[in-house]
């Protein structure tokens, strides 16, 4: 005698509607505290990556930075060494005079660069017209008086400032001195050449470009002078000691 199986399978169907309703609506079970710390950090990672720049925005991409490119060498020129400490540091403050003017106006100054080949200006801009006279700021003696780049140049060794001696510069000039001769404080070397319509590399109005190097290492050319010749108030007498004076 076979047993009929529908009273079986509405029991099960039963149990089933009674239990289905329980478990949609318990609550899930809570993470173990070990898990939460790693769910709050994704969380996080979750936020920054909807819009937001997530990482370092500091602009890593160029470190560098915009316009920080370096000058290629050129010419075999000497250049300003890297992190000089003290562009005047042992320069002796020997001149007599500026190279051009009384007192010139610095259309610009001294900037050392921070590496070798790097950005910088080696050297001193002073305002000067076209033929104007260009003098020896001190004793020396002409190391060299031509053209360099198309540009006339004069450099002097400097008497007495060690060795290597101290050299300055002179551009553009046409020179009236020749290389050997040698040059006493405020002698004449040349005059200041005129540029084009472009201006020179140092200034878009006329100027002289004052260098001074020891060896290839280019220093600040204002340290040389004194600081009576620095001084921006107008011009004094001194007086003659063992002169008579005028009744």
């Amino acid at each position: 005698m076979r047993v009929s199986r529908f009273p079986r399978i509405w029991a099960r169907l039963a149990v089933l509607l009674v239990l289905t309703p329980t478990v949609l609506l318990s609550p899930p079970p809570s993470p173990p505290p070990s898990a939460l710390p790693l769910l709050l950090t994704a969380g996080a990672g979750d936020v920054a990556g909807s819009g937001d720049t997530a990482g370092d925005s500091s602009g890593e991409e160029n470190p560098a930075g915009a316009g920080d490119t370096a000058p290629a060498p050129g010419g075999g020129a000497p250049e300003a060494g890297a992190g000089e400490p003290g562009a005047g540091a042992g320069v002796p403050a020997v001149a007599r005079v500026w190279p051009v003017g009384v007192r010139p106006r610095v259309l610009r100054g001294w900037e050392p660069p921070e590496t070798r080949y790097g950005r910088g200006h080696r050297g001193v801009d002073l305002a000067a017209a076209p033929g104007a006279p260009v003098r020896a700021v001190a004793a020396g003696r002409v190391s060299f008086a031509g053209r360099v780049a198309g540009r006339g140049v004069v450099s002097v060794e400097l008497s007495g400032t060690g060795t290597p001696p101290l050299r300055t510069t002179y551009e553009p000039v046409l020179p009236s001195v020749a290389k050997g001769a040698e040059v006493a404080p405020g002698e004449v070397v040349g005059a200041v050449a005129a540029t084009g319509p472009a201006g020179s590399p140092h200034c878009t109005a006329s100027c002289l470009h004052w260098g001074l190097l020891r060896a290839d290492v280019y220093l600040d050319p204002l340290a040389l002078l004194p600081p009576w010749l620095l001084r921006n108030g107008p011009p004094r007498l001194l007086p003659v000691l063992g002169l008579p004076v005028p009744g």
